[in-house]
């Protein structure tokens, strides 16, 4: 039996395996098993051609050989039925199928039945089950059955097509909606299965079902299309099931029938002969037919539709031709199928490609069919190999899956080339691809052989299987030349190759001579292996991904009992061994900082537990040797941090452990103090002997304070003394400056971690907060010192002290002392340094690439110091705006720095927040004026680059207007003092104020005001203008009139007006509101006499009328009076009373503390904008343009700013 017949289960077959007499009773009946009615009774096959397909017909469409014309009627005597056909209580296939309650299998049987009783009405119900799930409502009668083409009710069924939604049962969302899919195509599963014996070979049903199927596929219709093209790949691929039972009863017929040809003559049965070639004559007809039912759907469906323009039928198409071709090989793995697929894996959508290579994976997977696949192969393998690349993860993974089966069942596809593609996934960011990428080495490179015999060293100890593996992983990494990324390698291979946790192997090819044979390890191959050694230690001890390969997820309860169980094995291996390791390469600093670090992984307890006291001691003594002979920092760092976790308080090792830290400390301090007093003795005149001897002590010194309370050795007053050196310009240099300040740090962090929050010692208190201050003054005068270095390093110690010692201190009584605030030279300094450290271009181009990633990291590391300033309010928003206005400039190098700032400060206030984006704008205003000496040109570059700037800051403030009102008013106001201060320009007293080219920026966040602000805003803006005793004219009053356009209509481009001559007049006497229209007219007549200037808005979205005139007569007036006076309603929504401004609440004064204000517009009270009631208009439920409704605050408060 062919294995393409492996997945028919033994109810098809058991039906031909019966006793003698039960296959006599079988082939005298000339039927099977089971079979609900014998079959049609046939007679010499004609061919018919197939049904005329509907318009427009589809391009070259094939003739279908051996399916015969659907027949109307068929029915005796049957009248014209004009009602739908339902199931019982008028329950419909339909809503069986979307119920998903009841067994299709039963529900299939039962509709069978009624087919063999009556078969039109049963027919008429199947197709109008495909018109409803394609979400159409429109009914087929039993006269449009009998007297309409098909082509004809499609069409009668698409004028009555619901088109006010584009959705339908396949597409809609919910749980009834998704199940429904799945029911749906099982129904056309069960329906052919159920069939398979007769009814699908009665030349009435297939006939008619393929002809609805086929012209639905064809509208234009999308949901006619895509579910009808759903059912056709269904109803294919149930076909195939059956072609493949037919399959195996013609395969088991021929069996029987040889078997009873070599009987010999006497006791052979020539009828029984007759009666095997006549089943199996009829299988053969049968195959036939299905043969052709499924190659006039492939030609009329499936060719058109592959290439459809929705991503889901050709996704759909994509995956069920691979089932056939899984399935039926003998008819569908050709290359005349395989070229659709091909075609497809160039297709634009992820989802359709990600199919195409779903279907192509278990065709390669089975060896048998690789000669089938040679020529498409050969034409797409680089189409594959360069998938493994695709943008969309899922689809890389894919295509990496694909190679891996390619290689392990077609060995000689591949070349080198193409898999040096797949080698460099491994260090792909995506964990996915990197593990996928990871299986293809270990089935390539990573395989052991069996029948290698095994090596032993020197000393006759048996290598490990894995050996040459592990040689092989090493050179990998060497060729790779990413030696900084060992990590990635290993989270790629060690869910994959146990030989990555073999640790045992890799430490006998570090410890154990070389043997017989052997090569000797190179330097270079030692120090890459015990780096992948450190990573493989790391991740089984941990868990965790390295940094970049997607979030950190939560660990299963097998995998943390997996995590635990490697704890334990690595540290009862390493207990042993590390000390061997580090005594080898004791010389070697990269090696040792590597190899220091496995102890902070380790199972501590386990020193106790199984009694290896001793190794501990060797281990102690190692590191103190270590500590002693390197000056290596990242050395010192590993060997503090080791013996940070051995003198933890919860092991038993804790007293042994300390001792040693304590000697190794006291020798420390021994040696610093005696470097110092050189150093100092020797002053100016200090060697290199000396500078080196305190540098190499302090740097170790630098290494432990980090992680370990040295307050105890007095080391503040030498520290200090060289900072005072410094500071005053003596011969002190960098390095030294900037390993006592951070020495320093560290003391005053720890002096403050020892004090007792309830009752600290009150000399303690006043000793460290005298030390705070006297080495803030320090740093202070370093912060704008010539020194690089050391002023670098003052700026972070003031940034991070700062925030250990803010305002929250004050929280405890007791330790409110100890708060430092900064004050406004401190704020300015630390802003000056941002400006001159970090907004800089690079400029030298001889620097080469790494040096350059460095700077960008120091650079970035100053400036998120600063933000955690801003952002912890700390320091004033306000000092961020010289940081908000490079947003643009430098947007790929601190982008995500500054807009996380942004954000952050626009929590903590958003009324200041904003004022300070004006300020940044202003800022850069100032500097375009000035390069264009003190004009502006509003085609430059540097004004196009400030609109931009300013189109970011608006997007920052989302789509919530009423949140952001009270923070866009106050932008408006201090773009609209800036722009119109002075009013007079000196240089050309009738020409426009000189800043006046800042309103076009301000357009930018007209869409940000609400609707009834607009109106305000603009007010304020006309009652500055009035003052101005000139006519406006000319092309520089333009940024004038775009933005008065833009606050008079909503979505209006500034472009469509031009500036023409227009004069303001006084303010008219206030007048209550009326309807709309008069009021409109009143609006447009007041805001000037160059009515004609301003454009209609293309469409009004919300309609808004008055509902109280004298409400509002009342309300307008006692805004007004509110705007002369000064005095507003606080920001409420409370029925209308007095405030009463208390201490740490915002007043009502919408503009108070505003920035860049002159003293005579400060003291007026016309400066003031009153922002009218939102409950005294009615607004209609009418959508916004954009999509969303405004929802006025309900009320009756009089609100005299923005409310959110």
């Amino acid at each position: 039996m062919s294995e393409s017949t492996e997945n028919i289960t033994m109810d098809d077959t058991e039906e031909f395996i019966p006793d003698q007499h039960e296959l006599d009773v079988a082939l005298d009946n000339m039927e099977f098993e089971d079979t609900p009615q014998p079959p049609a009774k046939r007679g010499r096959k004609r061919q018919i051609k197939a049904p005329p397909p509907p318009p427009p017909p589809p391009p070259a469409g094939p003739e279908m050989v051996g399916v015969r014309k659907p027949r109307r009627g068929g029915r005796q005597g049957g009248g014209t039925r004009l009602r739908p056909l339902v199931v019982e209580d008028g329950i419909t296939l339909f809503d069986i199928v979307k119920s998903g309650r009841s067994a299709l299998q039963a529900v299939i049987d039962d509709w069978i039945e009624r087919y063999n009783n009556d078969r039109d009405p049963a027919l008429l119900e199947l197709m109008q089950f495909f018109i409803r799930s394609s979400g159409c409502k429109g009914t087929i009668t039993m006269e449009m059955q009998e007297h309409m083409q098909h082509a004809q009710i499609i069409r009668r069924m698409t004028e009555e097509f619901d088109e006010d939604s584009g959705d339908y049962p396949l597409i809609m969302s919910g749980p009834v909606w998704k199940k429904f899919r799945a029911n749906f195509c099982e129904f056309v599963s069960v329906l052919v299965r159920q069939c398979q014996y007769s009814i699908i070979y009665d030349q009435y049903l297939m006939d008619n079902v393929i002809s609805l199927l086929t012209g639905l596929s064809d509208s234009q219709v999308r949901a006619f299309r895509h579910t009808s093209t759903l059912a056709v790949m269904k109803l294919m691929t149930a076909l195939v099931d059956v072609a493949l039972n037919l399959s195996v009863n013609k395969d088991f017929t021929q069996r029987q029938y040889e078997a009873e040809r070599q009987k010999s003559q006497s006791k052979r049965a020539t009828e029984r002969l007759e009666v095997l070639m006549q089943k199996r004559k009829e299988l053969e007809e049968q195959t036939e037919e299905i043969r052709n039912m499924l190659n006039y759907m492939f030609k009329s469906v499936f060719v058109h539709r592959y290439r459809d323009t929705l991503p889901d039928i050709r996704s759909i198409c994509m995956g069920e031709i691979g089932i056939w071709m899984k399935k039926y090989p003998n008819m569908f793995l050709d290359d005349g199928y395989l070229k659709y697929i091909g075609w497809t894996l160039h297709d634009k959508v992820g989802d359709t490609r990600l199919k195409c290579l779903q279907s192509l994976l278990p065709l390669y997977q089975t060896e048998e069919l690789g000669p089938k696949m040679e020529l498409f192969t050969s034409k797409f393998k680089d189409r594959i190999v360069s998938m493994t690349l695709d943008k969309e993860y899922d689809v890389a993974v894919q295509g990496v899956k694909l190679i891996i089966a390619i290689q392990r069942n077609h060995k000689d596809i591949l070349s080198d080339k193409d898999c040096e593609h797949v080698y460099e996934l491994v260090y792909s960011s995506h964990r996915a691809v990197a593990q996928t990428a990871g299986e293809f080495l270990n089935v390539k490179l990573f395989t052991i052989d069996d029948d290698t015999p095994l090596a032993k060293s020197k000393r006759g100890k048996k290598r490990s299987p894995n050996t040459p593996l592990i040689r092989d992983l090493v050179q990998f990494f060497i060729e790779s030349e990413l030696h900084e990324h060992g990590a990635y390698l290993v989270d790629s291979l060690i869910d994959n190759n146990p030989m990555m946790k073999d640790w045992e192997c890799m430490t006998d090819l570090l410890l154990e001579e070389p043997g017989k044979g052997e090569e000797a390890l190179e330097d270079k191959i030692e120090t890459s292996l015990i780096e992948i050694v450190v990573c493989t230690v790391r991740q089984s001890a941990t868990g965790e991904p390295p940094v970049g390969r997607g979030p950190n997820r939560k660990l299963s309860t097998k995998e943390q009992r997996q995590i635990i169980d490697d704890k334990v094995k690595l540290t009862e291996h390493f207990i042993q061994t590390l000390p061997a390791l580090l005594a080898k390469y004791i010389q070697d600093e990269e090696k040792i900082a590597n190899l220091m670090t496995i102890p902070q992984y380790f199972e501590l307890e386990i020193y106790t537990t199984s009694r290896q006291e001793k190794c501990l001691e060797n281990l102690l003594k190692l590191i103190h040797e270590i500590v002693l002979r390197h000056t290596n920092t990242e050395v010192l760092e590993a060997c503090a941090k080791t013996y940070e976790l051995l003198c933890s308080d919860e092991y038993a090792i804790k007293g042994k452990c300390e001792v040693a830290r304590a000697t190794l400390l006291d020798q420390l301090m021994e040696k610093f103090r005696e470097a110092y007093q050189a150093f100092i003795e020797e002053g100016e005149e200090a060697d290199d002997e000396e500078e080196f001897a305190l540098l190499t002590s302090m740097n170790r010194i630098t290494s432990f304070i980090d992680c370990h309370d040295m307050t105890a050795y007095n080391l503040w007053e030498p520290l200090m003394t060289l900072i005072k050196a410094a500071s005053d310009d003596k011969h002190v240099p960098d390095p030294i400056v900037c390993k006592s300040i951070r020495c320093c740090v560290n003391l005053l962090t720890w002096s403050l971690a020892n004090l007792d929050n309830h009752n600290p010692d009150k000399n303690a208190l006043k000793q460290l907060k005298r030390n705070l201050n006297e080495f803030m003054s320090l740093c202070r005068l370093l912060i704008t010192s010539a020194r690089d270095a050391a002023e670098e390093e003052a700026f972070l110690a003031v940034c991070d002290l700062l925030i250990i010692f803010s305002k929250q201190l004050a929280n405890n009584a007791v330790l409110a002392a100890l708060s430092y605030e900064p004050d406004v030279n401190l704020s300015g300094q630390l802003t000056g340094f941002i400006e001159c450290k970090v907004f800089i271009d690079d400029e030298d181009e001889d620097q080469d690439e790494h040096q350059k990633i460095e700077e960008l990291h120091k650079r970035r590391n100053f400036l998120a110091s600063f933000s955690k300033l801003v952002v912890y309010n700390i320091v004033s928003i306000r000092n961020a705006a010289d940081v908000f206005k490079h947003y643009c400039r430098f947007y790929n190098d601190y982008g995500d720095i500054i807009k996380t700032a942004l954000g952050k400060s626009r929590e903590i206030n958003k009324v200041t927040c904003a004022r300070t984006l004006a300020v940044s704008l202003t800022s850069v205003f100032k500097e375009v004026q000035a390069e264009h000496g003190g004009r502006i040109n509003r085609g430059s570059e540097g004004f196009g680059a400030l609109k931009e700037l300013a189109r970011r800051f608006s997007m920052s403030f989302g789509l919530d207007l009423v949140r952001n009102r009270e923070a866009i008013a106050s932008l408006h106001r201090e773009g609209i003092i800036f722009a119109l201060n002075p009013l007079e320009n000196p240089e050309e007293p009738r020409g426009p104020p000189p800043n006046i080219a800042f309103l076009e920026i301000m357009c930018e966040f007209s869409n940000k005001l609400m609707k009834q602000d607009k109106k305000t805003v603009l007010q304020y803006l006309e009652k500055h203008m009035s003052r101005a005793t000139h006519l406006m004219r000319g092309e520089e009053w333009s940024p004038y009139v775009t933005y008065k356009n833009s606050l008079l209509h909503h979505g209006t481009h500034a472009s469509e007006f031009e500036p023409t001559v227009q004069k303001h007049r006084e303010p008219k006497e206030h007048k209550p509101r009326r309807a709309r229209g008069k009021r409109k007219a009143e609006q447009e007549q007041g805001a000037g006499d160059a009515a004609d200037v301003v454009a209609q808005p293309t469409r009004q979205s919300k309609r808004v009328r008055a509902t109280a005139p004298a409400d509002e007569e009342e309300s307008e007036q006692g805004s007004e009076r509110d705007f002369e006076t000064g005095k507003a309603s606080q920001l409420r929504k409370e029925p209308r009373r007095k405030a009463k401004p208390s201490a740490g609440k915002k007043t009502t004064r919408l503009w108070e503390n505003s920035s860049e204000v002159d003293e005579e517009d400060a003291g007026e009270d016309e400066d003031e904008m009153h922002i009218e009631d939102e409950d005294e208009m009615h607004i209609e439920d009418e959508e916004e343009e954009d999509g969303f409704l405004q929802t006025p605050t309900r009320g009756r408060s009089r609100v005299s700013a923005f409310a959110s």
